[in-house]
């Protein structure tokens, strides 16, 4: 097992010593995903990006927020499932995590759900892949798998974007 493998086990293992979890769900790409609702500042509807030199193609660009510049990151992307280009009904997810606030650019906001942490798995191991990279955990909602995301790996390194 990995460093990562292992920090996001120990993280697991200590969100489920509390009793319930609130996740918020979203669309990226057709697929379903949640972020801790703690991670999240706001939600916006989708704005036109300034686009940045060299970054990276899943940086949409900047936006200001409130007297901020804040980085847009196409979430679909990023996880490499979807090239889409921004839509009017899109919508940007404003989260912090380790210590930065970015936006998540996702094609639509779902629900705030609460469930029992011990309803959170760890995403399997799948060899010669990084997917399980991005993932915190999977859990089981009304049929649908939902994927919880770990922000720290889906932020961009500070020279990517800056």
């Amino acid at each position: 097992m990995s460093l990562a493998q292992r920090t996001k086990t120990d993280d697991l293992q200590s969100a489920n010593t509390a009793e319930q979890i609130e996740l918020l769900t979203f669309h990226a790409g057709q697929q379903e995903y949640a972020v801790d609702i703690m991670s999240v500042r706001e939600i916006r509807g989708w704005t036109k990006t300034t686009s940045l030199p060299h970054a990276p193609s899943f940086v949409h660009g900047v936006i200001n927020l409130r007297g901020t510049v804040l980085p847009v990151i196409d979430l679909a992307r990023r996880l490499e499932i979807s090239d889409e280009p921004p839509q009017d009904r899109d919508a940007i997810i404003v989260v912090d995590a380790i210590g930065r606030t970015v936006g998540l650019r996702v094609d639509s906001v779902s629900d705030i759900l609460t469930l029992p942490s011990d309803e959170l798995r760890l995403p399997p191991e799948i060899a010669g892949t990084d997917a399980q990279d991005f993932l915190s955990a999977i859990t089981l909602i009304d049929e649908r798998m939902v994927r919880v995301l770990d922000l720290s790996s889906v932020m961009p390194e500070d020279e990517q974007i800056s």
